[in-house]
C-alpha cells in the first residue's frame, strides 16, 4: 500500500509540523530521518527532516510535493528525533528550533523557488602523487640513470620514494602532492615532467579535514585505592540505577575514573559521550582520552568549522569511508545533538556548571537534564560528576532518585588547599593595598615566583574597566541599545558593550559638563594584568578570557603555555576556573568574591560557592599544599566560610533551608517568561495583561511582571514574569495553560511586534 504523506520539521520558529505529498516517483524512498527539499510559503524553499510518513491527509485543500530527496540514508535517528521531541515539549520551543540547534548549519539548505539550491558541505579534494605504474629497483635505476641530467627531476622522484618508503616488492601509497615538492625544493614544472614521461601520475583524493590520531594507544594508569572503590561503587550502582552521581573533591583523580569506566564501554563495541561545560577544558582531556584510546577518539565545539562539524557527524553515524568511526565523543553541550545510535555511557562533568543551560536562542535546553533522558532513550548509564554538586543534584541523590558515591580523598594523599581570606576593605583603610592587590596576595605570589612555581588569578570580569566615571558630575558612558554601562577595553582603547556588540571611541572629555578628568571604576582581566606586570616585573604573564581566546588556536596556545611552564602568571575569568590541571600552580588568588556573592539571584551564593570552590582546586595539586588568597570586603560571608571549610554539605543544607522557606528550586518547578517589546509603554501593557491571565490560572505563585537586572537590551525592552509551580502539580498542565495564555496575547491588537520567550529551568 503506497504511503501518501510526510511530516516534515523545518528550521523555522514555528509550531507545528508540516505535511507534504509524497509524489509517486519518491514512492518507498521516503523514510524517517531523510533530508528532504520543499517549498514553504509562496517563494522560499528549505530542506527538512521528514519525522513521520503516513496515509493521514490534513484538512486543507492543496498539499504541496516534497521536490526533492538530498540523502541516500536517514540524516537523523529514531533516537535523535525522540530527544528532539521531548526538548521542544519541556523547553516550549518548536521542533525546528530543536533542529536548528541540533544539526550543523552546512546541512540546512535553503533558497528561492525556480533557482538552483545547492549542498553547502563539499569533500576536502587534496592532489597525491602515485607511480604511472609498478616500480622495480631496476626499473627505478634506469629512470634515474635518465634523469641526471635534469636534476630537478631526479630531486623530485628520489623525494616521492623517499617520502613513500619505497621498497621493491610492496604497494607505495600516495604522497601529498605539496609535500614531495617541499622535500625536493622544486617546481610543479619538474613534476608535471615526470608525468608526460610515464613516471609518476597526479590524483585527486578525498582528505577528511579532522586531526588524526596515529600513536599507538597506552595502556591504562593504576587507580589508587580510593579511585578503585569509588570505580566499583559506580558500577555497583549503576545496575540498579541509571544516574549516578560521583561527588569527588577537587584533584581526586575522577577523570581516571571516567578513562576506566569509557574503557569498560567500548569493549562492550558501545558508544561513549564526555560532555563538559567548557571549550578550555578540552585542551587537556582530549589529549588523556587519545593517549588511551587513540582514533576512535573525536572532539566536538562551537570553534570547529561547518565542514569540520560535519565530518565528525558522518564519523559518530558511521557514515565516513576509509576511517575509523568514532567510539568517544569529547564536546560541550551541543555534542549531546550527534547521531549516535549505540549509546553505552554518558559522563556529565562539572555537571553544576552554568554553562550546560543554553541561555539565547531557543531551545532554552539544559544539557545535563536533556543528556540523562538521552541516556534512557539508549538505555546507557549516565554519570555526573562534580567537586561541588548542584543544589538540585546532589538533592535528587540524597533522595535516593541518583546513586550517590564519594570521592573524598586528593590523588597521592595530597593536602586540600590552605584558605586565606584577604580583608581588603581593612586593606584600603589602612593604606596597605598595592592597587588591587592585598599584601597576603602580594607576598604569596612573590614566594611561589621565588620558588619557581605557578600562579592563577582569577577575576570574573573581562576588559580593563566595568566603566568610567565623570568624578566632576558622574557621567558614565552607556550603551545606546542596551540598558548598561560601557566596559573600557584598554588594549582596542574603546568602550565596549558586552551584549550587543557596540562600541564607540574611548571620550576625552565628560559627555555631560565637558570634564576632562575621566577616571576608570573597577577593575577587569585587563587591568589585573597590566597592573601585576608592574608589581612583578620579571614574570612572564598571559590572560586568558573572551577578548584573548578570539581565534581557533590561541586558548590551545595560552593554555599549553602554562601548562609547560612558559607563562609564570595566568590570569583568567571563569574559562580557566575548572577542570584544568597544571602541575606547579601553588598559588590562586581570587581577585573579588563579592562581585560573585553580591548578584540579585537565588542562585547567587551556590555559583559562588562553586566558583570559588573550583578555582581553589587549581591549586597545590601534585606533592605540595596550595595556597589560595579569597579578597573580599566581607570576610565573614558565610559562603566564604564554607568554602574556607570545603564544606560543600554545610552550604547545601544552608541553601536547602533558604529555597524551603522562600519556595524555590528543588521545592518548586520555575518557568521565566520574558516579554519583549521596542516601545516601554507597550511593553508595560502586554505583560501586564499576561501577568493577570497567568494570576488568574496560578495566584500567588505568579511574580511580577519585573524589569530584570538588564532591561533593555539591542532596543528591545524587557520585563520578566516568574511562575513558581508546585511539584505536585502536573507540569503538562502547567505548559498548557501557559501556553494558551500565550497564543491569546499574540493575538491582540498591536501584538504583532511582541516577543515572547519561556524559560523553563532557568538557571
Amino acid at each position: 500500500m503506497p504511503v501518501n504523506f510526510a511530516d516534515i520539521v523545518l528550521p523555522l520558529a514555528i509550531k507545528g509540523r508540516f505535511t507534504y505529498r509524497i509524489p509517486q516517483s519518491m514512492q518507498g524512498t521516503i523514510i524517517p530521518g531523510l533530508r528532504v527539499m520543499v517549498q514553504f510559503g509562496n517563494k522560499k524553499l528549505y530542506s527538512g527532516i521528514v519525522s513521520r510518513v503516513h496515509n493521514e491527509p490534513p484538512a486543507v485543500q492543496n498539499i504541496r510535493e516534497i521536490l526533492q530527496v538530498l540523502d541516500h540514508s536517514p540524516l537523523v535517528n529514531s533516537i535523535q528525533m525522540k530527544l528532539w521531541s521531548w526538548i521542544a515539549d519541556y523547553y516550549m520551543c518548536t521542533m525546528g528550533e530543536v533542529m536548528k540547534a541540533a544539526l550543523p548549519s552546512a546541512f540546512f539548505l535553503e533558497g528561492e523557488k525556480h533557482e538552483p539550491v545547492r549542498e553547502k558541505y563539499r569533500p576536502k579534494m587534496v592532489s597525491y602523487i602515485v607511480p604511472a605504474s609498478g616500480f622495480c629497483d631496476a626499473e627505478l635505476n634506469k629512470m634515474l640513470d635518465k634523469l641526471v641530467k635534469a636534476p630537478k627531476q631526479f630531486e623530485t622522484l628520489a623525494a616521492y620514494l623517499r617520502l613513500s618508503a619505497y621498497s621493491e616488492g610492496k604497494e607505495v601509497p600516495p604522497v601529498k602532492k605539496a609535500a614531495v615538492l617541499a622535500e625536493a625544493g622544486s617546481s610543479p614544472s619538474a613534476l608535471d615532467a615526470l608525468v608526460r614521461k610515464g613516471i609518476l601520475t597526479i590524483v585527486t583524493l578525498e582528505e577528511g579535514r579532522l586531526e588524526e590520531c596515529f600513536e599507538k594507544p597506552e595502556p591504562l594508569n593504576i587507580l589508587s585505592k580510593a579511585q578503585k572503590d569509588a570505580f566499583d561503587k559506580i558500577c555497583e550502582n549503576h545496575r540498579d540505577k541509571e544516574t549516578v552521581l560521583l561527588h569527588g573533591v577537587t584533584s581526586g583523580g575522577k577523570t581516571e575514573i571516567y578513562i576506566h569506566l569509557i574503557e569498560q564501554q567500548l569493549k562492550l563495541g558501545r558508544q561513549v559521550l564526555y560532555l563538559l561545560p567548557e571549550i578550555s577544558l578540552t585542551t587537556q582531556i582530549i589529549l588523556r582520552l587519545r593517549k588511551h584510546f587513540g582514533s576512535a577518539t573525536g572532539i566536538f565545539h562551537s570553534r570547529l568549522n561547518e565542514a569540520e562539524k560535519v565530518e565528525i557527524w558522518n564519523k559518530v553515524a558511521g557514515l565516513s569511508e576509509n576511517t575509523e568511526p568514532y567510539k568517544l565523543i569529547l564536546g560541550v553541550r551541543s555534542a549531546l545533538f550527534l547521531p549516535f545510535s549505540n549509546l553505552g555511557l554518558i559522563i556529565v562533568d562539572e555537571e553544576q556548571d552554568g554553562s550546560y543551560k543554553q541561555q539565547d536562542p531557543a531551545p532554552r535546553y539544559n544539557a545535563r537534564d536533556s543528556a540523562i533522558v538521552l541516556g534512557h532513550l539508549h538505555k546507557a548509564k549516565i554519570l555526573l560528576g562534580s567537586a561541588s554538586p548542584s543544589i538540585e543534584s546532589y538533592s535528587n541523590a540524597l533522595s535516593g532518585r541518583y546513586a550517590l558515591v564519594e570521592l573524598k580523598e586528593r590523588y597521592g594523599m595530597v593536602k586540600l588547599p590552605e584558605i586565606v581570606v584577604a580583608n581588603t576593605r581593612e586593606a584600603y583603610r589602612k593604606k596597605l593595598m598595592v592597587s588591587h592587590f592585598t599584601p597576603q596576595l602580594i607576598e604569596a605570589i612573590d614566594q611561589a615566583l621565588g620558588n619557581r612555581e605557578q600562579v592563577i588569578l582569577f577575576q570574573n570580569r573581562r576588559g580593563f574597566s566595568p566603566y568610567i566615571e565623570c568624578p566632576e558630575c558622574g557621567w558614565i558612558p552607556a550603551c545606546i541599545n542596551c540598558a548598561v554601562n560601557l566596559t573600557y577595553h584598554k588594549e582596542t582603547v574603546n568602550l565596549l558593550c558586552h551584549y550587543c556588540g557596540y562600541s564607540s571611541a574611548l571620550p576625552s572629555k565628560c559627555g555631560n559638563c565637558q570634564s576632562s578628568g575621566l577616571v576608570t571604576r573597577g577593575f577587569g582581566t585587563e587591568k589585573i594584568e597590566d597592573e601585576i606586570k608592574i608589581v612583578f616585573p620579571a614574570a612572564r604573564v598571559a590572560r586568558v578570557d573572551h577578548d584573548s581566546t578570539r581565534s581557533k588556536n590561541s586558548l590551545n596556545r595560552l593554555i599549553g603555555n602554562f601548562q609547560e611552564g612558559l607563562t609564570d602568571i595566568l590570569i583568567g575569568t571563569q574559562m580557566i576556573s575548572k577542570g584544568l590541571d597544571f602541575d606547579n600552580v601553588t598559588v590562586v588568588g581570587i581577585m573579588n568574591a563579592d562581585n560573585l556573592l553580591n548578584f540579585p539571584d537565588f542562585r547567587a551564593h551556590e555559583r559562588s560557592f562553586h566558583m570559588m570552590e573550583q578555582v581553589s582546586g587549581r591549586a597545590g595539586r601534585r606533592s605540595k599544599q596550595g595556597k589560595v588568597i579569597i579578597q573580599t570586603a566581607d570576610p565573614l560571608n558565610r559562603i566564604i566560610r564554607y568554602v574556607l571549610h570545603h564544606d560543600y554539605v554545610g552550604m547545601f543544607r544552608n541553601q536547602m533551608e533558604e529555597r524551603k522557606t522562600f519556595n524555590y528550586p528543588p521545592f518548586c518547578r520555575m518557568i521565566k517568561i520574558y516579554v519583549k517589546h521596542r516601545e516601554r509603554d507597550s511593553l508595560n501593557h502586554f505583560a501586564g495583561i499576561m501577568a493577570d491571565d497567568l494570576r488568574a490560572v496560578f495566584g500567588s505563585r505568579v511574580l511580577g511582571p519585573e524589569y530584570p537586572l538588564i532591561s533593555r537590551v539591542q532596543n528591545w525592552y524587557i520585563k520578566s514574569i516568574i511562575i513558581k509551580a508546585e511539584r505536585e502539580r502536573s507540569l503538562p498542565e502547567t505548559k498548557n495553560a501557559i501556553h494558551r495564555i500565550i497564543t491569546r496575547i499574540e493575538k491582540l491588537t498591536g501584538a504583532s511586534t511582541l516577543r515572547i520567550a519561556v524559560d523553563v529551568d532557568p538557571y
